[in-house]
Formats: structure tokens, sequence, C-alpha cells
């Protein structure tokens, strides 16, 4: 018989009306707290309001919902963000993060904002255009051709692009014109700064016809400061564009990161993408990619590293919607101590995709009794002439595998970190630029 204290925990405990009361609570917080960071020369009060009408049918995420169902924010509810503000950053501090092949465009963000003084801006191809939307909403005829775009992506509805959409303070844009090509890559830094604060970055890429380009964007903060990211990248690639994408998040030990990325994709374009989770307390990437045109090729890979309480979750979609797309899906996850990995991957087939080619792989590697992996690769076909598989693996390093090591002179703990180096750097081979993938390898050293 339960005595009068058990009782008491009893009625304590919150119902299930009362937790979703709190969610909605908390999400209406969130939403008055982004407007009230939009700057009055970037209104854009059509697509904002358009966002906050969304945000009226949702709610804030819960594990009850079918995709958070192994990723739970509650945690997030007793705090109090405040809009982080736009703030200074050390050229000392950047200069490390530099990527020596991309001295020709390397855009600084810092809360969200762009940062013109640590900004470099060079050898841009006539008709591109590389930089901030506020500075840019004078040029008018840029701003009708980026209006049809920002913000017009499908996935638009979810509860954290909407967010986003509603009190963004700024934007990146990258345009470039037809058979415009950027000869070497664009890096953007988005760094985070502060003590229970929301940065909200946010990106929006328009790749017109024969046009190409390779960017990286990197997420990076330090410390344990407790910070919420909401970030936003917006591609849309025209007939035969050419895009190669690198998406790197290493933000510190009390980051909570949310990032989408939607890319919309013409006939004969490709998107290649390479997405690494390294940092954070919470990360979650929703990553989708549409297309519109027949011939289109995606290719998606990702790696996650991830140890102590760490959380990675990646969302994934791929549609198809013509015939003759081709997608290749690998995602890798790292996981060790008590962190929990999760990786939920759709390849949608429409009628019309017909001859589609599609594969979709998921390997985790398990360093720890305590480590979770929670994986569900998903192929949803309609189409009848398609060649399509998909697959995922979990499993521990093989003890055959280090004996075989260790026959050959090197030591079980060497052994162990040759092993987990080569599931790593498969991925990593993927990132078109050499300094970014000795810096991410050496990261993975370090952190084996």
């Amino acid at each position: 018989m339960a005595n009068s204290s058990d009782l008491n925990a009893i009625l304590a405990m919150p119902t299930t009306a009362s937790l979703t009361e709190q969610r909605d609570a908390y999400l209406k917080t969130l939403i008055a707290t982004a407007k009230a960071a939009v700057p009055t020369d970037l209104a854009l009060a059509d697509l904002r309001t358009r966002a906050a009408a969304l945000l009226k049918e949702e709610t804030f995420p819960s594990t009850r919902q079918e995709d958070w169902r192994f990723t739970d924010l509650s945690a997030l509810l007793s705090v109090n963000f405040a809009a982080a503000e736009a703030s200074t950053v050390a050229e000392s501090a950047i200069d490390p993060l530099r990527l020596p092949e991309t001295t020709g465009a390397q855009i600084v963000v810092v809360n969200g904002v762009f940062n013109a003084e640590l900004s470099q801006l060079e050898q841009l191809p006539e008709g591109a255009t590389v930089g901030s939307l506020r500075q840019l909403s004078q040029n008018a005829d840029l701003m009708t051709k980026l209006q049809t775009r920002l913000g017009q992506a499908s996935g638009s509805h979810e509860v954290f692009t909407a967010l986003n959409t509603v009190g963004f303070q700024d934007a990146v844009v990258i345009y470039l014109p037809r058979n415009g090509v950027i000869d070497t890559p664009v890096q953007i830094l988005y760094i985070h700064q502060g003590q229970d604060t929301l940065a909200q970055p946010r990106c929006l890429v328009v790749a017109e016809t024969s046009s190409a380009l390779t960017l990286v964007e990197d997420f990076w903060s330090t410390g344990d400061e407790v910070r919420l990211t909401n970030a936003v990248t917006e591609i849309w690639l025209e007939a035969n564009a050419q895009f190669t994408h690198s998406r790197i998040q290493r933000e510190g030990a009390g980051t909570y990161h949310i990032g989408k990325t939607v890319i919309t994709q013409a006939r004969d374009s490709q998107y290649i993408g390479t997405a690494v989770d390294f940092g954070a307390k919470l990360a979650r990437h929703n990553w989708e990619t549409y297309q519109t045109g027949e011939q289109t090729t995606t290719k998606l890979y990702g790696l996650g590293a991830i140890t102590n309480a760490q959380h990675a979750d990646t969302h994934s979609l791929v549609a198809l919607i013509h015939p003759y797309g081709t997608v290749e899906q690998q995602h890798k996850s790292i996981v060790d101590g008590k962190a929990h990995s999760v990786f939920n991957g759709r390849v949608v087939v429409a009628q019309k995709a017909q001859q589609t080619s599609a594969s979709q792989l998921n390997r985790n590697l398990l360093l720890s009794d305590k480590a979770r992996v929670d994986t569900k690769p998903q192929l949803e076909i309609v189409a009848d002439d398609v060649k399509c598989a998909h697959g995922a693996t979990v499993s521990q390093l093989q003890a055959d595998e280090i004996f075989y090591l260790q026959s050959r002179g090197i030591r079980a703990a060497q052994a162990q970190r040759l092993l987990i180096y080569a599931f790593a750097m498969e991925m990593l081979e993927r990132i078109p630029l050499e300094s970014l993938r000795s810096t991410l390898a050496e990261r993975i050293t370090q952190w084996t």
C-alpha cells in the first residue's frame, strides 16, 4: 500500500494535458523572443507572417511524435533563452578555423549576424553575389529573385524551420548566375557566443543553370555554456548545376543544435553533401532533398562521432519525383560512453520516378556497453521499374580484426584506434578540401 509521500509524489506528477500546455507556452515564448530580435531593416513581413501562422498549428516537439521519438528536448523547457546579440570575435580566434583553399570567399557569422570586418570576399565571377541579406536588401532586382526562393522550399512548415523564419536577424546569400563558377570553395563560419542564448543562422544559396560551387559550413563554439543554435540552409539548384557541400558541426558541450538543410534540384543537377557531427550536447540535423527534374543525382554522406552523454540525430529525406534519378546515401556513427545516435533515413520514390537507382546504408560502431543506437532506414517506393536497396548494421570492434593487427606487432590499444580511424576516414575522405580532411582526421585521432 502506498504511503502518503508516495501519493503526494504521484499527484504532483504532471499530466499529459499539463505537459502539452507547458510545451505550447514554451514555444510561444521562443516565438516572442525570436520576433523581438528581428531588425527593422529586414522585416520581410509577408514571409514572417506566414511562418508565424504555421507555428500556431504546431507545438514544441515531444517524444510522443514519431519524428522525435528518440530525441527528447524536454531539458530545454527549463531554459529561458534570450536572443543572441551581434558580438565581436577576436581575429586570433578565427584564423585557426579558416581553410587555406577558401581564400576567395570566407564568411564569418557571429550569433546569426554577418560580420563584415572578419569576412573576406574576393575573386568572385561576374554576376555572382556573396554577402549579407541585410546589406543586399537595397538591391531591388536581386531581392526580387531571392524572395521567390527564401522560405519557399518544401519542409518549411517544420516547427524549428518556421521559428528560424520568424526571427532570423540576417542571412548569408550566395547567388550564382547562369554558367557562373566560383573556382575556390566558399567557407561560412558560424560562431555562437553567450550563455542561455538563441542564435538562428540562415543561409540561402541559388545556383542558376550550369553553375558550380563548393561550400563549407562550419558551426563552432567553445565552453559548456547552454545555448540553442537553430540553423536553416536553403539550396536551390537549377538545371545542370553542380554543388558540393560540407557541413561540420563542432559546437560546445552545452549547446543544443537544431539544423535544417533543404535542397531543391532541377533536372541534370548534382548535389554531393557530407555532414559531420562531433560537438554539441544534443544535435539534430534534418537533411532534405527534393529531386524536381529528370536525371538528377543526389549523394549524401554522414559521420557522427559522439561520447559521454552526447546525442546525435540525423533525419534525412530524399524525394524522387521524376525518372532517371540517382541516390547514394551512406551514414556512419561512432558511439562511446553513454552517447545515443539516431538515424532515420527516408527515400521516397513516386510513381513517375521510373528507372530510379537508390541505395542507402547506415553503419554504426558501438564502443561501450552503455552506448545506444536507433536506426531506421526507409524505402517508400510506388514506381515499379527501379533499382533500390537499403540496410543498417550495428556492431562492435571485431576481436579477430584486433588479433590480426596484434599478430603484426601492433598493440591492442593502438589496433583499436587504427580500426576506428579507418571506419571514420571512409566518410571524411569524401570531403574535397585537404585541409578540412586533415583537421577532422586529427580530431578523430584525438577523440579515439
